[in-house]
């Protein structure tokens, strides 16, 4: 049995930054045109929070029965440690999916826009096939492109949509720059894990680029929130103070960038979390203040 210390490192909490960012520039992107909802922001982080916390469940019990972590560089996993069966991370995985679906159909009937159920079940879908599945698109290079879809389009504009009904070019720009800072986060990831992955065959991005093309990748995706805010502060000049983040964005492209490998790079997944949700608060707020 996991102990409740086991089975909250198994949920992988430094990346929840990447369900929560997303929600606070939603929700700052809906106060800058006077519709901020405060309901509706905090049943929208319930959903994105729950997706976030199965999906990394799912991640564990998929990776975990495949063998793909069974000489893992990185955090505890429960499957692949032994520490919890398969069928209790499974369990926990459709628990979280379940309190995301409960959260995310009380908010549609409060908002009365009901085609959303329909990107709810693709969100679902997109969490559990990321490593299940007989094919899943996790071991093809395509979770970067995942994460940036459902952590910057959907999260972002689902969350101003909510509350506002409509979808705004500084929603637009905020989700741009949320996508790419959280694919950052599975870029480091995967780059620590690039040996240990092309050896079980798991076709993550990474190991199609080749280390030197991963690393250039995650330089010039931590670096999109900053192009964008600069661009931005043209019309809103608050923006800038988005800039700020860049005090922890600049060590962590420096470690990257110099070569850092295997545990060397864990430090830089809890930086590049939190220069994700500095940015968000950053901007989420001079957006709402505007």
């Amino acid at each position: 049995m996991a102990t409740t210390a086991q089975w909250i490192a198994g949920a992988r909490v430094r990346t929840l930054p990447n369900s929560i960012a997303p929600v606070i520039v939603g929700a700052g992107a809906a106060g800058a045109i006077g519709e901020l909802n405060w309901w509706a922001s905090l049943l929208a982080l319930v959903v994105s929070l729950a997706l976030q916390v199965g999906v990394n469940y799912a991640n564990d019990y998929s990776d975990g029965i495949r063998g793909t972590d069974d000489q893992r560089v990185g955090p505890l996993r429960l499957v692949a440690s032994g520490v919890a069966s398969s069928a209790s991370v499974k369990t926990a995985a459709f628990v979280c999916f379940g309190v995301a679906g409960v959260a995310g159909l009380l908010l549609v009937a409060l908002t009365g826009h009901w085609w959303l159920i329909t990107v709810g079940v693709v969100s679902v879908a997109a969490a559990w096939f990321y490593t299940g599945g007989p094919r899943p698109y996790g071991y093809a290079g395509w979770g970067e492109v995942a994460v940036f879809v459902f952590f910057g389009p959907v999260a972002v504009l689902g969350t101003l949509y909510v509350q506002t009904g409509e979808v705004t070019w500084l929603g637009v720009a905020g989700a741009v720059a949320l996508g790419c800072v959280s694919a950052s986060v599975l870029v480091t990831n995967n780059l620590r894990d690039l040996p240990t992955d092309r050896a079980a065959g798991k076709i993550t991005m990474a190991v199609r680029l080749g280390d030197r093309r991963t690393r250039v990748l995650y330089v010039v995706l931590v670096a999109v929130p900053f192009v964008v805010s600069a661009v931005a502060a043209v019309w809103h000049p608050w923006l800038l103070v988005g800039l700020l983040a860049a005090v922890l964005a600049v060590p962590a492209a420096r470690t990257v960038a110099g070569g850092a490998t295997g545990k060397a790079l864990i430090p830089v997944l809890r930086d590049t979390s939190l220069v994700m949700l500095a940015w968000a608060v950053f901007t989420g707020v001079a957006l709402a203040v505007n």
